[in-house]
C-alpha cells in the first residue's frame, strides 16, 4: 500500500497569483522547497525561479510595481499572521523591509499601487492594535497619509482605478455587514466618503476600464451574493451580473468582463469579449481561489485547483480558451491509481433545510468505515479541492470514505443559512452534525460502526462538539487547532476581531453562560472516544491553552488521547515538513481506530 508521502502535492501555493505589468511572468507563493517563498514563473512557460525564501518566514499576498521591476510581498514568522511588508528587485537581490513594527499587522491592498508607482497603499493596526487604519504612503517624499475608521469598522485597502485618481476600499465591519469607501488620490489627506448604505455586504473587488465605476460584490438584493456596478457619474449602484449561487468575484480588462460563480462548491468562469455572448472556457471542474487579468483581456492567471488534482499556477488564454499549467505539483500516487471524485449529497435536516455536503467513496463494495470531516469557518465551504495535502485521497485509497457536510453556517446557500450560527456555535451547528451522521449510517454501503468526526479550526470545534456531546456516535475524533472553550477563545481573540467575534460569536463577558453551555470543555468528562489532538505553538487565533486545558482534563480521566504541539507553527502548517508530519500523524490514527485489522 502508498504511504502518504506519495499523496502529498510537490508544492503547496498560498491563495493568490500576481501578473506582471507587461503580462510576461507570473509571481506566486510555494513551498516546493520548505516555507513559503517568493517565486517567478515566465507566462509562456519555462523554469521558475525562487526570489525570496525566508527560513522561518511565509510569503503570502504579493504584488508587482507599476513599471516591473521590483515586487512587494507580505510575510510573517512561523504563522503568527503578524505581516510584515517587504520589497525587492524583479531581478532578485535583499528584500527591503517597509513595515516600521514588528508586532503588528500590515496588509497590501488589493491593488497596492497606482499606476505611477507614487503611492503604496496598505493597512495596518500600528497606531492601535484593535484597528486597520488605510495608509496611502508617498513614495516620493515618504509622507504616510493615514485615515482612522469612523466606529467600528476596520479598512481593508481595496483597487486602485486604471487612471489612478480613485481608490475604493472595504469597511468591514462582519462577513455580511460592510461598506465601500472612495478615497481621491488626488488629494490623499481628505476622508474616505463612504458610497454605499445600508446592512448587506459591499466589497469592491474591480474597476471599469474607462475608471468610471467599479464592481463590487453584495447581499444588498437578496440572499445570495450578486455582482454589481456602483457608477460615479451619477452615484448609482445596479446589478452588473447575477446568479443563482454566489458571484466570486468581477474583473475588467479592456473589452473582457469576467466573473465566477461558485455552483454548489464548484468555480464556473464566465467571459464576455466585447458586445459578444458569454462563454465559460473548459476548466477541470473545481475551484478557481485566485484570478489575475492581464491590462488588454487577453490572458489571466489562475490559482487552480480540483478534488484530484493539487492547486496549480496557470494561464487561460481568454480569446481561445486554452490553459496552460506553470507548475505541476501532482504527487506520484496520482500515475498509479485512480482518484476519486466526490459526488454532491443532500439530506433534509431536522428543521426541513436541505443541507448539502460533499461524498467521496472508496473504489469497491464496501461496507467502508468513514470520517465526517468538518471544513473550517465557520463561514466557509467544503469544495472541489485536493484536501489537506493528499490526506482525503490516502484515506480512500485505504478503503475509507469521507463524507463533508456544509452545515448550518457554511457560505455558499444563501445570506439566510450563512448567519444560523451567528452566536449559536454548538446549537443549530451541532443538530446538524447528528442529522448528518444519521444520514451517512444509512447508507447501505457505509459500516456505520466505524465512524469517526474529523477538523480544523472551527471544524476541529465541531469534531469536540460532536464527541462531547453526542458520545456514543463515534469511533474516534481528531482537532487540528479547535477551540474547546468558547469564553477563553473569545476573550483571546486577535484585536483587529474583536467587534467581529462579538457578532459571529459573542461576548466573553456578556454572553459567558451561553458560551459556556456551548463549549466542549463544559462536556469533557463524556468523551470516551480515542482523540487526536494537533496544535500550533505561536497559533494567533486559537490560542494553545484552548488544547491545553481539553488534554488536562482528559488524561486526568486516563482517555486514550495523542497530543502533538509544533512550536514553530500557528494557525494551519507554514513548514512543509511538520504539515507531512501531522497529516501522517493523522492519516495513521483514523486507519488504526476505523480499520484496526489492517
Amino acid at each position: 500500500m502508498l504511504d502518504l508521502t506519495a499523496f502529498v502535492p510537490k508544492a503547496r501555493f498560498q491563495p493568490g497569483v500576481a501578473l506582471s505589468p507587461d503580462a510576461t511572468k507570473v509571481a506566486y507563493s510555494s513551498n516546493v522547497s520548505s516555507h513559503y517563498g517568493l517565486w517567478v514563473a515566465p507566462v509562456r512557460g519555462g523554469e521558475a525561479r525562487c526570489l525570496v525564501e525566508f527560513p522561518d518566514q511565509a510569503v503570502r499576498q504579493i504584488a508587482w510595481a507599476p513599471d516591473g521591476r521590483s515586487l512587494v510581498f507580505m510575510a510573517d514568522r512561523d504563522g503568527d499572521e503578524q505581516y510584515q511588508l517587504y520589497r525587492i528587485p524583479a531581478d532578485g537581490g535583499t528584500p527591503e523591509k517597509l513595515s516600521a513594527a514588528d508586532n503588528r499587522q500590515y496588509r497590501l491592498a488589493a491593488d497596492p499601487y497606482d499606476p505611477n508607482g507614487r503611492y503604496l497603499i496598505y493597512a495596518a493596526n500600528d497606531r492601535d492594535e484593535t484597528v486597520q487604519d488605510l495608509i496611502i504612503c508617498d513614495l516620493h517624499d515618504g509622507r504616510e497619509h493615514r485615515h482612522i475608521p469612523v466606529g467600528k469598522a476596520s479598512y481593508q485597502a481595496g483597487r486602485v482605478s486604471p487612471d489612478g485618481r480613485w481608490l475604493v476600499v472595504e469597511g468591514f465591519n462582519s462577513n455580511i455587514d460592510s461598506d465601500c469607501y472612495l478615497v481621491d488620490l488626488a488629494k490623499p489627506d481628505a476622508d474616505p466618503v463612504k458610497v454605499t448604505d445600508g446592512s448587506a455586504h459591499f466589497d469592491p473587488v474591480g474597476w471599469t476600464a474607462d475608471s468610471r465605476a467599479f464592481y463590487l460584490l453584495t447581499t444588498v438584493w437578496g440572499e445570495f451574493i450578486a455582482g454589481a456596478r456602483y457608477s460615479l457619474d451619477d452615484q448609482s449602484l445596479r446589478p452588473a451580473v447575477t446568479a443563482d449561487w454566489d458571484i466570486e468575484t468581477v474583473r475588467e480588462a479592456a473589452e473582457t468582463l469576467l466573473w465566477i460563480v461558485n455552483e454548489n462548491g464548484r468555480s464556473v468562469l464566465n467571459v464576455r469579449r466585447g458586445d459578444n455572448a458569454p462563454t465559460q472556457p473548459p476548466l477541470p471542474p473545481g475551484v478557481i481561489n485566485a484570478i489575475e487579468v492581464s491590462s488588454n483581456g487577453a490572458i489571466a492567471a489562475l490559482h487552480l485547483e480540483t478534488a484530484t488534482r493539487p492547486a496549480e499556477i496557470a494561464v487561460l488564454d481568454l480569446a481561445s480558451g486554452d490553459l496552460t499549467y506553470l507548475t505541476d505539483s501532482r504527487p506520484s500516487a496520482l500515475a498509479t491509481i485512480e482518484p476519486i471524485e466526490p459526488q454532491t449529497v443532500t439530506f433534509t435536516a431536522r428543521d426541513g433545510r436541505d443541507v448539502h455536503g460533499l461524498m467521496y467513496r472508496p473504489h469497491g463494495e464496501g461496507p467502508f468505515p468513514v470520517v465526517m470531516w468538518i471544513h473550517g469557518g465557520p463561514e466557509a465551504q467544503e469544495r472541489f479541492t485536493y484536501e489537506r495535502s493528499g490526506l482525503y485521497q490516502y484515506l480512500l485509497d485505504r478503503g475509507i470514505a469521507i463524507y463533508a457536510p456544509n452545515a448550518a453556517g457554511s457560505t455558499g446557500y444563501g445570506v439566510t443559512f450563512r448567519t444560523l450560527i451567528y452566536r449559536d456555535w454548538g446549537g443549530v451547528d451541532l443538530r446538524d452534525f447528528e442529522d448528518a451522521a444519521a444520514y451517512v449510517a444509512s447508507l447501505s454501503w457505509i459500516d456505520s460502526k466505524h465512524l469517526a468526526v474529523a477538523g480544523a479550526s472551527y471544524g476541529g470545534f465541531g469534531a469536540l462538539s460532536c464527541l462531547t456531546r453526542l458520545p456514543d456516535l463515534w469511533t474516534a475524533g481528531i482537532s487540528l487547532y479547535g477551540p474547546s472553550n468558547l469564553v477563553t477563545l473569545a476573550a483571546a481573540c486577535p484585536p483587529t476581531w474583536r467587534a467581529f467575534v462579538n457578532i459571529v460569536l459573542g461576548d466573553p463577558v456578556a454572553d459567558a453562560q451561553l458560551l459556556t453551555e456551548r463549549s466542549p470543555i463544559t462536556y469533557v468528562d463524556q468523551l470516551t472516544a480515542p482523540l487526536l489532538v494537533i496544535q500550533g505553538a505561536r497559533d494567533p487565533r486559537v490560542p494553545q491553552d484552548e488544547a491545553d486545558q481539553l488534554v488536562d482534563k482528559l488524561r486526568g480521566r486516563d482517555v486514550d488521547v495523542r497530543y502533538i504541539v509544533y512550536e514553530d507553527e500557528g494557525h494551519g502548517f507554514t513548514n512543509r515538513d511538520n504539515e507531512i508530519a501531522a497529516y501522517r500523524q493523522v492519516g495513521e490514527f483514523l486507519i488504526s481506530r476505523l480499520k484496526p485489522e489492517t
